[in-house]
């Protein structure tokens, strides 16, 4: 079953996704969704593949730099979407960050009107992603680098947001 998944992925990209520059890559290919993990200082982004079947992370930026971020990585891949984490309190109230997070997504949805923008909660997603790291094996320093949890966690919003809209689909 991978196998056969593999050759009609790669079939698919060979096909669809190197067309000429005339043709409108919109109608051959699937984008990418992008999900941010916002920090007051450091933010973690993750990116699906094309099929948006998996979740990878990508990096985690500066939060001062991560509107320029987010627009030089759309010059360059294809985005469906950008899905933020919403960050809420066992009582589904929002959290301190969220008036941080706000204006952010007030700003990009202004920069980038054809590119929706969602919220996802992100609750214990830094305790999934310190408890990832963990049982991958990574070190005791590593462990200790925030930007990687900031990363991983973004890679479990993503990943998370993906398999809701997989679930709901089935419905």
């Amino acid at each position: 079953m991978a196998v056969i998944f593999c050759f009609f992925y790669t079939l698919f990209k060979e096909l669809s996704c190197k067309m000429p520059n005339f043709v409108a890559k919109t109608e051959y290919c699937m984008a990418r969704l992008l999900a941010i993990d916002y920090g007051k200082k450091r933010t973690g982004l993750a990116v699906s593949d094309e099929l948006q079947i998996i979740a990878n992370g990508l990096t985690t930026v500066a939060t001062v730099d991560l509107v320029d971020f987010i627009l030089e990585y759309l010059k360059k891949e294809q985005v469906e979407r950008i899905i933020v984490g919403l960050p809420k309190q066992m009582n589904n109230q929002p959290s301190e960050n969220m008036r941080r997070i706000e204006p952010f997504v007030n700003r990009l949805r202004n920069l980038l009107p054809d590119v929706p923008v969602e919220y996802h909660d992100e609750r214990f997603t830094s305790v999934l992603a310190h408890k990832t790291i963990l049982e991958a094996g990574i070190g005791k320093m590593a462990r200790r680098n925030k930007e990687l949890v900031d990363e991983v966690s973004a890679t479990i919003i993503l990943q998370s947001y993906m398999e809701s809209r997989r679930l709901a689909a089935e419905r």
